[in-house]
């Protein structure tokens, strides 16, 4: 049965998604940022900024965020984690209280160290606590907006949303399992990004495979220990929101996240990379708030420690890997 969904937020991910749920005939509002970004998809039909090359099915198009969510059964965020908090209480008041939240966005607020679950709690009236799940997964928007086949999980505390939000979402090339765990599958969505960058970093700097194979295994370490000292199911981190995504950001030339940490290991600055990027390397926000939470559940976290130092106190990339491996040894269960 179609759905009436808002989707919020029209960087490539947001886009992409707002067009599946097109496709499969949803009747979708699609809420830009940029009203001038706003103006040109609703005559061009392309998102020239985030997805250019990618003619968008039937949908509407608008910057007014009241007029995208009313009267909607789903609302769909793929915000920055940092703007997501304001976005929520400003459409909070707008919103039908029989409607869905799904969250899409990968990251932690640095201020508070909350998981996305934790700010909508704090932010959204209590009738949509059970209402509200979580989609993370291996999946690169510029993959999926050409149907490649997908596979991502959704997560919710009540089964009946999860399962519903997975029979909405769910295509012939996008396939999208359930779990109760959503507390393991915002983590490994989020610190997968951190891990990224440190893998990048060792890309640019020239390793080989095996220092990358290292850095993702020790890193799927690191996100395991922090999500059950958090209340995480460690068997989360195996499937698709923990090593699938932590592979595939680690690895895929189409990482925002990779990308920085090759740029860093080549040498180039920080500052400057992010004032040229349109989109968000969610990782370099998420590295401060992965370090202070290690800090706060007593979680030894090495690589976290590494790529906050290389981006927050302008440590040399050489020096990172170096320090990393020069660590007093250790059992690999310890």
């Amino acid at each position: 049965m179609p759905e009436k969904i808002a989707v919020i937020g029209a960087g490539a991910w947001g886009t992409t998604l707002a067009a599946l749920l097109a496709d499969k005939g949803h009747e979708v509002s699609l809420w830009v940022f940029e009203k001038d970004l706003a103006e040109r998809m609703r005559t061009s039909r392309v998102n020239d900024i985030y997805l250019p090359g990618h003619t968008l099915p039937g949908m509407g198009i608008t910057s007014d965020l009241p007029s995208a969510v009313k009267d909607k059964s789903i609302i769909l965020t793929v915000t920055p984690s940092h703007v997501t908090r304001g976005i929520l209480k400003s459409l909070a008041d707008c919103v039908a209280p029989e409607a869905y939240f799904v969250s899409a966005s990968k990251g932690i607020e640095n201020d508070s160290l909350l998981t996305m679950n934790e700010v909508m709690e704090d932010v959204l009236p209590r009738e949509f606590h059970a209402k509200s799940a979580f989609l993370s997964g291996p999946s690169f928007a510029k993959e999926v907006i050409r149907k490649m086949p997908t596979a991502v999980s959704v997560a919710s505390r009540e089964p009946e949303t999860a399962r519903h939000i997975q029979s909405v979402f769910s295509t012939e090339y996008f396939r999208v399992y359930t779990s109760p765990d959503v507390m393991g599958v915002e983590l490994g969505g989020a610190l997968k990004n951190v891990i990224a960058i440190a893998a990048g970093c060792s890309d640019g700097l020239g390793f080989g495979h095996n220092t990358r194979a290292a850095i993702i295994t020790r890193g799927l370490a690191e996100i395991a220990r922090l999500g059950m000292a958090m209340g995480a199911n460690p068997l989360t981190f195996s499937g698709l929101s923990g090593m699938g995504d932590l592979v595939l950001t680690c690895t895929g030339e189409l990482s925002r996240n990779r990308t920085v940490g090759y740029r860093l290991g080549k040498g180039e600055r920080l500052p400057d990379m992010l004032s040229e990027m349109k989109t968000v390397a969610e990782g370099v926000k998420t590295s401060k708030a992965a370090y202070l939470l290690s800090k706060k559940y007593g979680v030894q976290m090495p690589i976290t420690g590494q790529v906050y130092s290389l981006l927050y106190e302008g440590k040399e990339a050489s020096k990172v890997v170096k320090d990393l491996m020069a660590r007093d040894l250790k059992s690999e269960m310890g």
